[in-house]
């Protein structure tokens, strides 16, 4: 970086133009940072010692964090201000990277100083976390993290673009790595988080020592044992004074179990660790969420209403138009001239016949040297051949293929004008109309099935082309044009000349006078993207014609350099269509000239002396960018030089510029035309040429505030959001314009008020061709007065232009309806957005300048959505801080806050037919999912504005009782609801004497000992074990006798059984029954993922204080392997002993307890957030369970049930090791492990044993739905029947799966099951059954509730396919011996059955406590035995954990009464209370896997009030950053919520129990401390 500073003024002429060439390589991305630097400082290397003012700021070239110079801050030497000359050769010369349509060099400074005012408030955005494969970009290695080197600030320096854009440094190279090395107190950062600061003054010192970095660093990872910092206003939850519980029984007390933010392995409540990134960054976040926003909100109401937001109140202080109502303003009358042709075609005739030498058209090639030359005679003959083909030799003489009015497409490429021109006229002559299109590069072209769309509604079915053209076409391999997407299909007709016919010498064209026939159609695609067609009628087309001529004055023989495209728009208008009435020589320059010689253009008119150009700023840009090649070029010759897009606001300074260059080439000030168009009106204003010497027009300086609300106010505070615009001329001669507002009704505008410009004219569009809906509303308007009374007869036509008339009836645009960006009820125009974005100095992140702006609703609103292509060489932390910056310009200069902001890698937003970007595509692009960003950052915190107020929770003054009195008053039941009765004991043995298990066994042994109770299945599905009575009994006293002797065990003793699904397992446990020892079952580790599943192990034995483990060889083996060693103590187990090969030995006696209140065996889960808990099980709980189940299914000892459940705790234990045993049924046993080798298994055994009962579990049923769901046909041919299946059931503690039941139901009806089969049971760990659906009882029910309605606790029942409604089962019919009553978790009062309450049960089979170690009974005491606070005082409840309501349906129950259907909706510890309403982690997660077709599973929680999102990804990674906007959108869309985190994860991340539930709190706890290893972390703004 040899020149700081060097006066650029001072160098020879050749170095300035190497330099400049540099920079533009360096900006078109042709050459590296790296590479600029060296070669930039071998060229300054000479002059850098004796030039005479060596200026120490930097003007011109941005510090590259990685070679950053001098880092000692060095005084500032003043030297004189560069020259003007110098001055403006810097501001041109940033090269293409800047898309120079928005070049303003005013706007420019204003964007830096709005970012200057950020320095003060740094603001400090966490950067996003990425995975180092997710990077797009070519590797960043080698990066060191950087110094921070000022710059001073002059005004030389501002104006190129960003100068030195600020201490914006740490180009860190995995951005994590530098935050842990600055929070370890060892970086040189100067801060933890990526500054958005700008450019700090020279005073700061260059490091900041290490102990104010770190704390600087320690201020955002703050997290104390307070409450977390509340972001949403809610009020803070009251927090219990916590109780460090030992690990087994962690945070289980509800109400108290959130108070622990952070609970780590060992219970304690820690903070998390300093240097944990995560944290750092969301602590971050949470700061800069704090800072006030603006504008401020206005106050909401409580959504207890229909409607969810209330649009903000006006502010009082908004302008307003205050002028008088607008008078409809004239153009001068269209002049008649005596000569003018009766139509076009007759111009052409007479030119061809008078004229046939005179050159007409002259057409470039490549390299922009001149190809051919059509002169009018060739022009005019070859037109007239194509029309006698069309007319006479496609088809037969009876059955033409074309006749007078039939649409034609044009399909040829821009590089041909000959072709085309020949194809157009010829299609006039013949009088069939033309609709010129773009050539289809692809099958899946961006907008071809918009094309398609337009040919449709034109009745389009055959197209014209040329030879070149059609090879060019895809083929499919037969070597057909392929058929395009939306495309009718087509005939392809070549119109090159030796295909054409000489027309016979009798044969002439038939040329009318014009009339209101269709000439043409020209396409134009709306703001949709939908392509549709205006027809123009050939007196409109030769009425135009004149008004151009006059207008601009045109001469017969003038000569027309021509830059645009000559199938539409102004490049047609005048250059196809006004220039052959005149007798015109158009020189066309295609595109792709322009692209390899910016300066074709110029050399054209210098060489043909031209008269006229027709620019847009893109070429005038260009040719400035190359003209240092042209010493000698002369543009006097030019008395009009027409900008095609001088209706764009920012084209001011693209010719202001433009001609400071070329001024000295000899380019006029007056000869500088913008024009205004459109497609509907044509050309709506064209300013004339000025007079030598007059004074140009002068410009309006529009205040952007002002503008945003729709009025004209001319800027005087502030100058940076000050928008400069040039008017576009007057309108056309014999039009009539009127400015009426743009929405509502066409209601003229006051003079001080922006509207849409419609016009009045014969020289305009007619109709949308073919589609007569739309045409109205554009071609037919009629403007109405202030008190809504038309004006006038004349219909006018809109020309989707914003605008005003200014003095002297000068025109004024200030934007495009198309571009009109309506956020909170203020305008804000697109294509200002990107000219900010892009004054943001964009040269080291943004590719070519390619900015996309548009708007998306999510949530009752438009979202403003920046995309951007990111340069290959662009770094991470250079692509952040200028996403971080852009944010900043657009809220200081447009006060509009920015949704989303992504940057794609270069080249891949879909482009238009002429290259630019094509936006509608790139919306649906980023609706679908589909737009692949490298980088993107969300900021719905700051700019969505209208959620609904977060409800306060009101302090319940209102007692239980008088809530008790008010329901029935208002006519309310209490939701409470009861299962049959247990009735009287029957008169059965086996009940009367045997009032436990042990015994029931003992006597079945006795009087049945051959019955089989128990058949274990393998994986082929062959019974590899079964158990009669008598072996069940003798199994278990081989166990009871070797305990007895080995174990040295007391009675009441725990044991625990450690065994695989299976019969050992059964028998160990009546063996443990029989010794009068305490069985607990758990599940055995896996012993592929010891690290993970053996601490579970042994944590549950110690929690129980096992005297012995029983267990299998293999598992003993592993207990004591090397492995295990590796994450448990293997020396301290209690003794371990093997059942397999047992002596045949009897117990002395068998155990009888003394009271069935004594412990029967423990039963231990670990629940969805994690707590291992364990409870109680008394015999008599055990004998009425086992007796309510055989009540409610009707088992008996002929019966069979398939079991392929988990048998180690609540219901499947029951089912799989107890209900056999009590009701004498025969239970076939499938291990759920052994589906995954072989999936039919379980479906098969039930068709194979035609069993009429079955449960299984949710997991179970997810894998045949998911694996077996395509294979239904070949179960089928196989046999599988699953007719006799009457009921299964799904074993689980949560809401119903509803989606996974029905596609279960609906996959496998193929198969013969029943409809009604599939239902679902409901426990919980104080009740293990408490629903399980009978044989007795209705099908379940399914109703929808209002989820707004759900989240204040309230339970509404809608229609199903209601907006924001959710479908619920209900959980099967209540077990007999049950009641159930839901309660208000915080007064302990029965509600109503319209509020959603926790469920609380009463039965004898409830468990009787938890089993802890310490004294810790009392903190849970009342989830077993508590009392209603008002009610019945008497009755002991248990409360579950679950919310539920319970609602009276139309069926009847087994006793005729009417059936009460328990609805469970969640577990009270996992919902999530955020802005004061309560949600269901299932909800959200339902919600956002629907975003998006590679979202496999999904899980969310919240940490400070934050929502976090965690997705797993099942696609590319590509797509990671693609769910980002997705999963936002549709949270805050149906759950009206703003996520503050979303990572993407692999698929499998998200942790799930064996019961198929996921483990949200081990998610939690894995993603704060950093061991997910995300593909990607988003952090909402």
């Amino acid at each position: 970086m040899a020149d700081r500073g060097v006066d650029l003024s001072a160098l020879p002429k050749e170095v300035r133009d190497q330099l400049a060439e540099l920079d533009l390589e360096l900006s078109e991305g042709d050459i590296t940072q790296k590479g600029y630097e060296k070669k930039k400082a071998k060229l300054l290397a000479s002059y850098i010692q004796h030039l005479p003012n060596v200026d120490l700021s930097l003007p011109d070239v941005q510090l590259s964090p990685g070679h950053s110079a001098d880092p000692s801050p060095s005084p500032e030497a003043p030297g004189p201000s560069t020259s003007s000359a110098s001055r403006h050769h810097r501001a041109h010369r940033s090269g293409g990277a800047r898309d120079e349509r928005y070049r303003s060099d005013i706007h420019t400074e204003a964007v830096q100083a709005a970012l200057a005012k950020h320095k003060e408030e740094k603001m400090a955005l966490p950067m996003p976390t990425k995975r180092r494969s997710a990077f797009v970009q070519s590797p960043i290695d080698t990066c060191t993290p950087p110094d921070t080197s000022s710059a001073s600030e002059d005004e030389g320096s501002l104006r190129r673009k960003a100068a030195l854009s600020a201490v914006l440094a740490q180009s860190l190279q995995s951005p994590d790595y530098w935050i842990n090395r600055s929070v370890q107190s060892s970086s040189t950062s100067s801060s933890a988080s990526s500054t958005l600061s700008h450019g700090e003054p020279k005073t700061q010192p260059q490091l900041q020592p290490a102990a104010s970095l770190l704390a600087d660093v320690l201020a955002h990872t703050r997290i104390e044992n307070s409450v977390p910092p509340d972001v949403t206003s809610s009020t803070p939850q009251e927090r219990g004074s916590r109780v460090d519980l030992p690990p087994a029984v962690r945070g289980m007390s509800r109400g108290q179990s959130r108070s622990s933010m952070l609970d780590t392995a060992d219970g304690k409540r820690k903070g998390v660790p300093v240097n944990s990134r995560v944290s750092t960054k969301i602590q971050q976040l949470l700061n800069t969420l704090k800072r006030p926003k603006r504008p401020p909100l206005s106050e909401f109401f409580v959504d207890d209403s229909e409607e969810i937001v209330e649009v903000p109140q006006p502010d009082p202080n908004t302008p307003k138009p205050e002028g008088r109502q607008i008078i409809p303003v004239k153009g001068e009358p269209l002049g008649v001239v005596s000569n003018w042709p009766p139509a076009l075609q007759a111009a052409l005739a007479r030119w061809g016949a008078t004229q046939a030498k005179s050159p007409a058209l002259t057409a470039l090639d490549i390299t922009g040297k001149p190809l051919y030359t059509l002169t009018y005679g060739k022009l005019w003959s070859r037109s007239l051949k194509l029309a006698y083909t069309l007319l006479n030799k496609l088809g037969t003489k009876t059955e033409p293929v074309l006749q007078a009015g039939d649409r034609v497409a044009l399909v040829y490429p821009n590089s041909d004008p000959g072709m085309f021109w020949v194809a157009f006229y010829g299609c006039l002559l013949a009088e069939v109309i033309p609709v010129p299109i773009e050539v289809p590069l692809s099958r899946q072209d961006a907008g071809s099935q918009q094309i398609g769309f337009l040919l449709g509604s034109c009745g389009v079915s055959l197209a014209l082309t040329s030879e070149v053209c059609l090879k060019g076409l895809p083929k499919t391999p037969n070597g057909e044009i392929i058929q395009f997407k939306g495309w009718p299909r087509m005939k392809w007709v070549v119109t090159d000349t030796k295909y054409l016919t000489k027309p016979s010498k009798d044969w002439q064209p038939h040329i009318p006078t014009a009339n209101t026939d269709t000439a043409y159609i020209e396409y134009k695609a709306s703001k949709e993207g939908t392509v549709m067609g205006v027809a123009v009628s050939k007196i409109s087309m030769l009425t135009h014609c004149q008004a151009l001529t006059q207008a601009c004055n045109y001469c017969e023989g003038e000569t027309l350099v021509n830059v645009l495209d000559c199938k539409k728009d102004m490049g047609m208008w005048h250059g196809v269509l006004t220039s052959v009435m005149n007798r015109i020589h158009t020189i066309t320059v295609p595109y792709a000239v322009m692209k390899a010689c910016p300066m074709s253009w110029v050399q054209r008119v210098h060489i043909h002396k031209a008269r006229v150009a027709l620019v847009k700023c893109r070429d005038l840009h260009w040719a400035m960018m190359a003209h240092k090649d042209q010493r000698d070029t002369n543009l006097s010759s030019i008395r009009m030089l027409i900008v095609a897009d001088g209706a764009n606001p920012w084209s001011v300074s693209s010719c202001d510029a433009f001609l400071n260059v070329f001024q000295s080439h000899g380019l006029k000030p007056e000869v500088i035309c913008p024009c205004a168009t459109s497609p509907e009106a044509l050309t709506v204003a064209i300013r004339r040429p000025g007079a030598r010497g007059a004074p140009l027009p002068a410009r309006a300086i529009l205040s952007m505030a002002g503008l945003s609300h729709g009025v004209i106010r001319v800027n005087t505070e502030d100058k940076n959001s000050a928008l400069t615009v040039q008017d576009v001329g007057h309108i056309m001669p014999g039009a009539l314009m009127c400015i009426v507002k743009p929405d509502g009704p066409p209601q003229l505008c006051k003079t001080d008020e922006i509207g849409e410009i419609v016009i009045n004219s014969r020289a305009g569009g007619t109709m949308y061709y073919g589609l007569p809906g739309v045409t109205k509303n554009t071609f037919e308007v009629i403007p109405v007065n202030q008190a809504g009374a038309p004006i006038g007869e004349i219909p006018f036509s809109r020309t989707g232009l914003l605008g005003f008339v200014g003095p002297g009836s000068l025109v004024f645009v200030v934007g495009k309806i198309e571009g009109l960006l309506m956020v909170s009820g203020r305008r804000h125009n697109a294509d200002d957005l990107v000219a900010t974005a892009l004054a943001v100095e964009p040269v080291k992140t943004v590719y070519r300048g390619r900015i996309a702006v548009f708007s998306v609703t999510v949530f009752y609103d438009e979202r403003i959505v920046i995309v951007a292509e990111q340069r290959p060489d662009a770094s991470e932390e250079d692509s952040f801080q200028w996403m971080s910056r852009v944010l900043q310009a657009i809220d200081s200069i447009h006060q509009v806050g920015l949704y989303c902001l992504a940057l794609v890698p270069a080249n891949t937003l879909p482009k238009t037919p002429l290259g630019g970007i094509h936006i509608c595509e790139t919306k649906q692009n980023f609706l679908e999912g589909n737009l692949h960003p490298c980088n993107i950052l969300m900021c719905p915190h700051t700019c969505v504005t209208n959620l609904p107020k977060p409800r306060q929770k009101q302090p319940v003054d209102v007692g239980p009782a008088s809530m008790l009195v008010g329901n029935l008053v208002a006519g309310k039941r209490i939701a409470q609801a009861t299962g049959r009765e247990l009735g009287v004991v029957e008169d059965q043995d086996l009940i009367r004497k045997h009032q436990f298990l042990s015994e029931a066994l003992q006597w079945r042994a006795q009087t049945d000992p051959d019955h089989v109770l128990y058949v274990l299945l393998n994986a082929k599905g062959v019974a590899v074990c079964t158990a009669t009575c008598a072996q069940l009994h003798k199994r278990a006293e081989k166990i009871t006798a070797t305990l007895m002797e080995r174990g040295g065990l007391n009675t009441g003793d725990n044991v625990v059984l450690l065994y695989p699904p299976g019969i050992d397992l059964i028998a160990a446990f009546y063996g443990c029954l029989y010794a009068g020892v305490i069985p607990v079952t758990v599940r055995p580790p896996h012993p592929q993922n010891l690290a993970a599943t053996l601490p579970t192990v042994r944590m549950i034995i110690d929690v129980s204080k096992a005297a012995c483990i029983l267990t299998t060889q293999p598992l003993m083996r592993i207990l004591r392997s090397r492995e295990a060693a590796a994450s448990v103590n293997v020396k301290t187990w209690p003794t371990i002993i093997d059942t397999d090969d047992l002596p045949r030995k009897r117990p002395p006696h068998i155990y009888k307890p003394p009271t069935a209140e004594m412990l029967a065996y423990l039963d231990f889960s670990v629940s969805t957030t994690g707590m291992l808990t364990g409870v109680k099980m008394s015999h008599a709980a055990v004998s009425t369970l086992c007796r309510s189940i055989k009540l409610q299914c009707e088992l008996y000892s002929s019966r069979q049930i398939a079991i392929c459940l988990d048998p180690y705790c609540g219901l499947g234990f029951v089912l799989w090791c107890l209900s056999s045993v009590y009701s004498g049924h025969q239970s076939i046993l499938i291990p759920p492990l052994e589906l995954e080798s072989s999936l039919p298994l379980w479906l098969s055994t039930l068709s194979q044993y035609k069993i009429r009962d079955t449960f299984c579990s949710y997991s179970v049923m997810e894998l045949c739905t998911k694996g077996l769901g395509t294979q239904t046909e070949m179960l089928k041919a196989r046999g599988l029947n699953l007719s006799c299946v009457r009921s299964c059931v799904v074993i689980a503690e949560e809401r119903p799966r509803l989606a996974l039941t029905q596609s279960f139901s609906k996959l496998f009806k193929d198969l013969g099951l029943s409809s009604r089969a599939v239902s679902t049971a409901f426990g919980s760990r104080v009740n293990l059954a408490i629903c399980l659906q009978g044989t007795a009882g209705p099908d379940p029910s399914t109703v929808y509730v209002d989820m707004k309605s759900l989240r204040h606790d309230r339970v509404r029942l809608v229609e199903r396919g209601a907006p924001q409604s959710l479908p619920l089962m209900e959980s099967g019919t209540i077990l007999p011996g049950v009641r159930v009553i839901i309660v208000n978790p915080e007064t302990r009062g029965p509600l109503g059955d319209s509020h959603l309450g926790e469920i609380w049960v009463s039965s004898p089979h409830s468990a009787s406590g938890y089993y802890t170690i310490y004294g810790e009974e009392s903190l849970q005491a009342d989830h077993f035995n508590t009392r209603l606070s008002f009610g019945e005082p008497h009755t002991l409840w248990a409360r579950t954990g679950y919310l539920g309501f319970i609602k009276r349906t139309e069926l009847l129950d087994a006793s005729g009464d009417r059936h009460d259907a328990l609805f469970v909706v969640g577990s009270l510890d996992e919902t999530l209370e955020l802005r004061g309403l309560r949600y269901h982690p299932i909800d959200i997660e339902t919600s956002v896997s629907r975003a998006h077709r590679s979202i496999a599973e999904s899980a969310v929680f919240t940490w400070t009030n934050l929502l976090v999102v965690v997705a797993e990804l099942s696609g590319s990674e590509q797509e990671a950053l693609d769910l980002v906007p997705l999963v936002t959108n549709v949270v805050l869309e149906e759950h009206h919520l703003i996520v503050g985190v979303v990572v993407i994860v692999d698929p499998g991340v998200i942790p799930i129990n064996s019961r198929g539930e996921k483990q949200r709190m081990h998610l939690r706890d894995s993603f704060l401390a950093d061991q997910l290893d995300p593909i990607y972390v988003a952090y909402n703004m």
